[in-house]
């Protein structure tokens, strides 16, 4: 029997991890990717909850740790550089007993490629440009590329998915703004390694984020939505990002300087992605595609969950795409769904609207760790009283070493 073949749009998280499923399923995997090369900028991410446990299956949770960045703490600062609050983030990682790592996107996307080759093609400075679909399978034009046949065809293409704009129609009529651009470029030089530095003011936020060889300048701020917007054009980007922080104090005046010499910027809108279903005939969206989410690094988890899952769903019911799609959604929007409605109020954590706002959040910063450890005790003392004690001591290992 001739495998099914599957093209995937899209080499950052999703893909390359639906890729290597798809693959060590029996399907035969294309991932099409527009960038010659990976982006070296991006904000790092988190492999966190059931990802820990799709990239231990993979065998690359060792490759995710070696590449994980040392950050211990997030460290508030006013505009003379002073403190004015911290978390310590590994207190907070023991409290919960988290085995979340922190990597650099780019480095996270490497890993997944490097295992994804042994089971799938990879065409790397090309896109698809129109897609026609019937009832045995979908046609695909490219840009360069002849002219191709597949089974089923995913899109893992991002916020600006093309394959979406191709099956499903215009980006505007699912892509809701939500108020925010981030913007984030390399900062070679040295940073201490282990805290983030993090300078507030109304509506605005400038950070310095240690990142595995060297470390990343991140701006946000809230504005409405820009028209015109285009998630290509740098030039415009240094314009706009100049204009947002214009005036600032603590670093903000040699960041913009060092952000308008970055050969590579990341700037773009925050934004929900509202879409229902997922798919649509032999087409699928996945990742970003279907349902940009976070602020906070959930974006990779829950884009690495959602591609096993979509691999074990096509497994399931390799000879029915309708069903797979079905399961696959019903099962991962379990997971979307709360993110999708918790993004208001983690902005609100990052980049607070008012003074009274950074204060408050600067004043509740230490209280964190302390908030999760209780959590923790809570949760402990509750399987103690149904006397599971077993699970009590795994979970006093936890918090104590993870």
């Amino acid at each position: 029997m001739t495998s099914r073949t599957v093209l995937i749009s899209g080499a950052g998280i999703a893909g390359p991890t639906l890729a290597y499923w798809l693959g060590r399923h029996g399907f035969a995997p294309t991932v099409v990717e527009r960038a010659a090369a990976p982006r070296s900028s991006g904000s790092p991410v988190d492999v966190r909850g059931p990802a820990v446990a799709v990239a231990q299956r993979m065998g690359v949770l060792p490759d995710i740790r070696r590449a994980g960045t040392e950050v211990t703490e997030l460290t508030f600062v006013n505009a003379a550089g002073r403190r004015a609050g911290r978390i310590n983030i590994r207190a907070l990682r023991r409290a919960t007993g988290s085995g979340e790592v922190e990597l650099p996107r780019g480095d996270l996307a490497t890993i997944l490629q490097r295992v994804a080759r042994e089971h799938a093609e990879f065409v790397y400075g090309d896109r698809i440009t129109a897609l026609h679909q019937d009832e045995r399978g979908v046609d695909v034009t490219f840009e360069h590329a002849a002219p191709r046949r597949f089974d089923l065809v995913v899109g893992a293409d991002g916020l600006h998915s093309a394959v979406r704009a191709l099956a499903f129609g215009p980006e505007r009529e699912f892509v809701e703004h939500l108020g925010i651009y981030v913007a984030t470029a390399p900062l070679p030089g040295t940073e201490n390694p282990h805290a983030v530095v993090l300078h507030n003011v109304p509506g605005r936020l400038v950070a310095v984020h240690p990142s595995t060889g060297g470390a990343l300048a991140f701006f946000a701020f809230r504005g409405p939505e820009l028209a015109g917007f285009d998630p290509n054009d740098t030039a415009s980007h240094k314009r706009i990002l100049t204009g947002a922080f214009a005036g600032g104090g603590w670093r903000v005046p040699e960041l913009l300087d060092r952000m308008q010499a970055a050969a590579d910027l990341y700037f773009d809108s925050v934004s929900r992605v509202n879409l229902r279903p997922w798919s649509r005939g032999r087409v699928a969206l996945l990742g970003d595609a279907a349902s940009c989410v976070s602020l906070f690094g959930d974006g990779s988890t829950l884009a690495m969950t959602g591609a096993a899952t979509l691999a074990d769903a096509l497994a399931a019911h390799p000879d029915d795409h309708v069903q797979a799609f079905r399961r696959f959604e019903a099962e991962h929007r379990v997971r979307v769904d709360p993110k999708l409605h918790g993004i208001e109020r983690a902005s609100t954590l990052l980049i607070p609207a008012t003074r009274t706002g950074i204060v408050t959040r600067n004043l509740l910063a230490n209280l964190w760790p302390l908030g999760a450890a209780a959590g923790w005790l809570t949760r402990t003392a509750a399987r103690s009283s149904r006397h599971d004690y077993a699970n009590v001591e795994h979970g006093y290992a936890n918090a104590g070493h993870g």
